[in-house]
């Protein structure tokens, strides 16, 4: 039987409800941390879990089991989206890409600024926490809102995001992957190759490629290089060509491409599974009298709100705006420049891929769940302002 399926549509709905998850299980994961299960909550995802031994040996915690194993799900779906975007969507061609190009390197650029300015002299490395933008939870906030946001509005804003976990994944990559082990190393660039061979060699077994993709994923592991890197470059490597073999059909062109039979597969668990999961064991943040007035007084946590909130809409706006000044991208028509500043507070819902960047950034526990607790008031803040600028747009 052949189920039809329309690959935009069906991954924008996702991330709505799945935004809905994770607020659900943040606030879960937050009760749950200022309850008297609390200890058995910290417990529990401190609970070591070892496999194997010497070179082949796998040691982590049931927290770092969610961060580094079933986040490379969500970083393979990423990586999917990424493809799928370069290849037939939003970004397929350079004059659809400028624009939001030029607006999430603003919103990148102009948050990391902020946050130097104000914590730079204290953790400097936290820069990246405040660049990043939650796909689910944006472009959730912008559906939501129905017919008060234009529909170039929320393909721009998806286009924006996927480039902003592009920046995210680089900034991972290059800034917080430590102690690299070359020999390691080597190890995934083998895998990575023979990957790429037996693409060539038109082989479609789903089992040998997960094979080689956790070949690839346990070689990251022990390089030093963040392992989710491998869910994306799996992702990456996915070739955007028809799949024979599905009972799927596109409803926009009736081909489905291999891309979206993996997205159909993939994404559900990822956003109904994985980054709730997530969520809940990384939003646990214990808050007391005294630990909300620590965060108060925090440069970092102040660093990473104005990075947030107030950097990535002026970031999106300014270089959107300089973007059509200088004649290299277009701004939709009927979009002024409310409109963009909106979107941009949109942006600024940090969320899920900034909490994942903090727990890179930051060594000492206090100072994660200070970031934590930052980037959950940013992102509501960024979401209620958001809101009010919509709504008041739409009232003239």
């Amino acid at each position: 039987m052949i189920s039809r399926i329309s690959p935009l549509l069906d991954f924008l709905k996702r991330e709505s409800t799945g935004g809905i998850l994770i607020l659900l299980a943040s606030a879960l994961g937050l009760l749950t941390a200022n309850s008297p299960l609390s200890d058995n909550y910290f417990d529990f995802l401190e609970t070591r879990l070892a496999l194997g031994a010497n070179w082949y040996l796998l040691d982590l915690s049931v927290l770092k089991l969610i961060n580094y194993l079933f986040m490379s799900i969500f970083f393979f779906v990423v990586g999917l989206e990424i493809k799928r975007e370069m290849t037939s969507g939003h970004l397929a061609s350079l004059k659809k890409a400028m624009l939001p190009i030029f607006a999430a390197v603003g919103g990148m650029a102009v948050p990391a600024l902020i946050y130097l300015a104000i914590a730079g002299g204290v953790a400097p490395g936290g820069w990246g926490v405040p660049v990043a933008t939650d796909i689910a939870l944006a472009v959730g906030l912008l559906t939501m809102l129905g017919p008060t946001v234009a529909a170039s509005l929320r393909s721009f804003l998806l286009a924006l995001a996927v480039i902003d976990d592009i920046g995210a994944i680089l900034i991972i990559a290059f800034v917080y992957s430590t102690g690299i082990n070359f020999s390691w190393l080597a190890a995934g660039f083998i895998s990575i190759g023979l990957i790429a061979g037996l693409q060539r060699a038109k082989v479609t077994s789903v089992f040998i490629y997960a094979l080689f993709a956790l070949a690839l994923w346990f070689s990251f592991y022990k390089t030093g290089v963040h392992p989710t890197l491998a869910g994306v470059i799996i992702g990456l490597m996915t070739p955007n060509i028809p799949h024979r073999k599905s009972n799927l059909e596109d409803a926009e062109d009736g081909s489905v491409s291999v891309i979206e039979w993996l997205e159909h597969k993939f994404h559900p668990i990822s956003t109904f599974l994985v980054v709730p999961l997530f969520a809940f064991a990384n939003t646990g943040v214990v808050i007391t009298l005294d630990s909300a007035k620590g965060a108060s007084q925090s440069v970092i946590a102040w660093g990473i709100f104005f990075g947030l909130v107030v950097g990535k809409p002026l970031g999106v706006l300014v270089a959107s705006l300089a973007a059509k000044r200088l004649n290299i991208a277009e701004i939709p028509a009927g979009i002024g420049a409310s409109s963009l500043l909106a979107t941009g507070s949109a942006a600024g819902i940090g969320f899920t891929v900034a909490i994942f960047i903090a727990d890179l950034a930051f060594k000492d526990p206090e100072t994660q769940d200070i970031a934590v607790l930052a980037v959950i008031v940013a992102s509501v803040t960024s979401a209620l302002i958001s809101i009010a600028i919509f709504k008041l747009t739409a009232r003239k």
